[in-house]
């Protein structure tokens, strides 16, 4: 299936990477199929909208910057997405990105988990207080 997409033109997906997003993301209610297209030897990469190229958020894995990052899944999470085994999990933030890169930040409130065996996806918000929506990704320990 082709795309287009907001950072890398018209693209070429397999059907069977899509993302599927039950409710949609925050503020994107009816964006509910995304592709994650890895930038090339980065540790990021794009969540891209499907349907729509203008919507794409830049997006990484949290623990290659915040090691120590922890939290648990409510059971009403683990069931929607039919979470059965940890290795079945993928986490990513959603990223700020700013000019100089260095004070670029990651939502480490809200991540995005993702079954890697039925790419059931949903961005979900912790509500323990630890965690903000805008943890600098350098110089800065988080404590969890």
């Amino acid at each position: 299936m082709n795309i287009t997409t907001k950072y890398h033109g018209a693209v070429k997906v397999n059907e069977g990477e899509i993302l599927h997003f039950i409710s949609g993301i925050p503020g994107f209610p009816d964006e509910k199929q995304f592709i994650v297209l890895p930038l090339e030897d980065t540790g990021f990469a794009v969540m891209q909208s499907v349907a729509t190229s203008d919507t794409a958020f830049i997006v990484t894995e949290p623990f290659l910057f915040f090691p120590e990052y922890d939290f648990k899944l409510e059971e009403q999470v683990i069931d929607q997405l039919e979470l059965r085994a940890a290795e079945d999990v993928r986490v990513y933030i959603i990223l700020t990105v700013h000019d100089p890169f260095e004070k670029t930040t990651g939502n480490l409130q809200a991540p995005v988990i993702i079954n890697t065996k039925n790419r059931q996806a949903k961005q979900v918000v912790l509500n323990d207080g630890v965690y903000k929506t805008r943890h600098p990704l350098f110089g800065q320990k988080v404590e969890g």
